[in-house]
């Protein structure tokens, strides 16, 4: 390789370094309980490939929340959990009408272990579902929720898993936040009834990686 060459090639090395630099974080078996393997061993869906950036990782964070809390970028498809030491993990999820229709600062006021179901009378029109539909993998809401209030005010939002994992890092019809299975349970696992949830407002964002932005040939720094 050439002098120009190798230089060329550390340059975007270090380019890349800066702007993105993450681990993927392990998705640990002990955060499934009996009842988590056994649901999951029985979706009524393949395992979806995620794509690359949309995996779990360990990222560096330079925005100033607190540890502890959730950050979504909806504009990115991205969920932040805001760690010490300017750190957070970041996870890839699926947006939809209502996730991008609600921005603000709200809390973590209950959470649910594979929950049920009652669509409202637009979401059974529109996805011709029942008035309840019982929990289980096959359940939209998927392995867990938790649902966001503004002081007493259920805001409507929500950040569940999902029974369309391929859609993760899509933006699509229906829903609030979904995430994998697997994601959903490992920060439920982290986030305790209180959490502050800061969902950005459109164009707000500044994640690292925006693959909309990427595709163009630019990033967020």
């Amino acid at each position: 390789m050439s002098i120009r060459g190798l230089v060329a090639l550390l340059g975007l090395g270090v380019m890349l370094g800066g702007c993105m630099q993450s681990t993927l974080s392990p998705s640990p078996e002990a955060n499934l309980t009996p009842r988590d393997k056994k649901l999951l061993a029985a979706a009524p869906y393949e395992k979806a490939v995620i794509p690359e950036p949309y995996r779990r990782h360990m990222v560096a964070y330079h925005r100033k929340e607190e540890p502890g809390t959730i950050v979504i970028d909806s504009d990115a498809r991205f969920l932040y959990y805001v760690l010490p030491g300017g750190k957070a993990i970041r996870y890839g999820v699926t947006v939809g009408e209502e996730a991008m229709a609600w921005s603000g600062v709200a809390k973590v006021e209950r959470k649910a272990e594979w929950p049920a179901w009652n669509p409202t009378a637009g979401e059974r029109q529109r996805m011709d579902v029942p008035a309840y539909v019982s929990p289980g993998p096959q359940n939209p809401m998927g392995a867990r929720a938790m649902y966001l209030y503004e002081g007493n005010k259920d805001t409507l939002y929500r950040i569940h898993g999902t029974n369309q994992p391929e859609y993760i890092g899509q933006a699509i019809s229906s829903g609030c936040i979904r995430m994998t299975n697997e994601d959903v349970i490992d920060l439920y696992n982290r986030v305790k009834p209180g959490t502050v949830v800061v969902v950005l407002a459109p164009h707000q964002g500044d994640s690292p990686f925006n693959p909309r932005v990427a595709s163009s040939g630019s990033l967020f720094n």
